[in-house]
């Protein structure tokens, strides 16, 4: 009996050790992250039709325009409801179309496209930051002429298993918060263009607690959708795994 009691408590205490020795990862996604990189968050409305698959010769609202428009344009000071500027208001897919003078299908006769294309920097938006790549003009334009419409998509190509800086977080972070978190004053003095600034949030876990939503901390992107699920287990494998820079 007492051989047996002996062996219990040695096989007990070989269970803790291989527990202490685990790698703990950031809690699982809060809820539901919307799956196909969800419709809350001010896209306003709802998408005009049921999500399809992501094509690559289409520009969705949802997962590709608005998350420009949150980052780059709608912020304190500019096209925030609260602040309004000039009367536009960039937050959501209704305020985008009723103030953002957009006529779809005609990107060149639509008022945002052409601020957001204006050669005179002083007439440029977004107004004293970086301007848009020439990839989210790009994006921004097939939209107008493909109707502006109010449409989302799942995306079936996101790799959860295969997970880089460079491949999966980096551009999540480029569409998503660099529009804020960039340049030379970034949004509550956060960097996020290089990998170095990305680090130093994820090891204060205020990146992942953003992201994720979880309590105490301010739900990002801003004014925008959540991220997907797929996309959090990205951001939660690649901080488990050291969050490196490859």
């Amino acid at each position: 009996m007492k051989k047996l009691i002996t062996i219990t408590g040695l096989l007990f205490s070989a269970l803790l050790v291989l527990h202490a020795c685990k790698h703990p990862l950031p809690e699982p996604p809060a809820g539901s992250g919307g799956g196909t990189g969800g419709t809350g968050g001010g896209t306003g409305g709802g998408p005009s039709a049921p999500p399809a698959s992501c094509s690559p010769d289409t520009a969705y609202f949802v997962q590709q325009v608005l998350p420009i428009l949150v980052s780059n344009c709608a912020f304190s000071g500019c096209h925030d409801v609260a602040s309004a500027r000039d009367g536009v208001v960039l937050t959501n897919y209704n305020t985008v179309m009723t103030t953002g003078g957009i006529r779809p299908g005609n990107p060149g006769g639509s008022d945002l496209y052409e601020m957001i294309t204006e050669t005179d920097p002083s007439e440029r938006m977004p107004l004293g930051r970086t301007p848009l790549s020439a990839s989210q003009i790009g994006t921004i334009r097939r939209w107008i002429q493909q109707g502006a419409k109010n449409n989302s998509c799942v995306n079936a190509s996101c790799d959860s298993a295969n997970v880089t800086f460079s491949g999966s977080v980096k551009p999540i972070i480029a569409t998503k918060c660099q529009g804020c978190h960039s340049g030379a004053a970034p949004s509550g003095g956060i960097n996020l263009s290089t990998h170095a600034g990305v680090l130093a949030k994820v090891s204060d876990g205020r990146l992942w607690g953003a992201i994720n939503h979880s309590a105490g901390f301010q739900p990002m992107p801003r004014g925008g959708a959540k991220l997907s699920d797929c996309e959090l287990t990205q951001f939660r494998k690649w901080i488990a795994a050291g969050a490196p820079n490859n």
